[in-house]
């Protein structure tokens, strides 16, 4: 017989992720969904981009310490958020920009800033992605396991995993590439790209050492590398 099911997949110094279910964007593209899960110095936990919330997903991450914070990581990636606020009610959540006039039905306890968060400064930073008409990501880095967290600015899904003319627009995107990049509808949303390059120069001087993605596969090998290719169309 073989062992339990494990949910979350161990990628470090306390840092872990889970894959949930796919979910459909506009025009009927479905994508898969991740969430990270930080575990901090004194043992409380960090939820980034919280997947679908399930009995099996709750025992692993109670397992592993106490659930503190809920961060969504930009105005997109909120669907299961509500579900996780109200399983852990004290649990602070922090906004990024744009989404709390998306979701007025949650109490969002602050905003993500060019400030640290006080309550995890010097373990997880970030960088606010200003300047894109679609969304504003907030990038964050993780200091222990050198870990750098993407949400849509980064994606990379097999080929195949669109059919029909959404497969050939996934390919015109760059969602299908031979490594993980910026999506060219988020490359041409960027109307202020100065401010944007801000924000790069921060991501780009993280000492990286992985690279993981709520749309794509984890980058392990030579991750700042990566991590310049894939915005040279931005550096540049």
């Amino acid at each position: 017989m073989g062992g339990a099911i494990t949910v979350l997949r161990d990628l470090g110094a306390n840092i872990w992720i889970a894959d949930g279910p796919t979910v459909t964007a506009a025009a009927g593209f479905h994508y898969p969904t991740r969430m990270a899960v930080i575990r901090l110095a004194d043992g409380d936990l960090v939820l980034w981009s919280p997947t679908a919330l399930s009995d099996d997903l709750r025992a692993e991450v109670e397992a592993l310490g106490a659930v503190r914070y809920l961060v969504p990581p930009n105005s997109l990636h909120h669907t299961f958020l509500g579900d996780w606020k109200r399983a852990y009610p004290d649990a602070k959540v922090y906004a990024p920009p744009g989404l709390r006039e998306r979701r007025k039905d949650i109490e969002f306890d602050g905003d993500f800033s060019d400030d640290p968060i006080a309550e995890w400064a010097g373990e997880i930073d970030h960088a606010v992605m200003r300047g894109n008409r679609i969304t504003t990501e907030v990038v964050f880095f993780h200091r222990p396991s050198g870990t750098a967290i993407f949400a849509d600015l980064l994606q990379q899904l097999p080929r195949g995993w669109f059919k029909g003319w959404r497969a050939f627009v996934a390919r015109l995107d760059l969602m299908t590439a031979a490594e993980p990049a910026t999506p060219r509808k988020f490359r041409v949303a960027f109307t202020d790209r100065g401010a944007a390059r801000d924000s790069l120069r921060r991501i780009l001087a993280w000492p990286t050492e992985k690279v993981i993605m709520a749309h794509g596969p984890p980058v392990t090998d030579d991750a700042r590398a990566f991590l310049r290719r894939a915005f040279r169309w931005l550096a540049d």
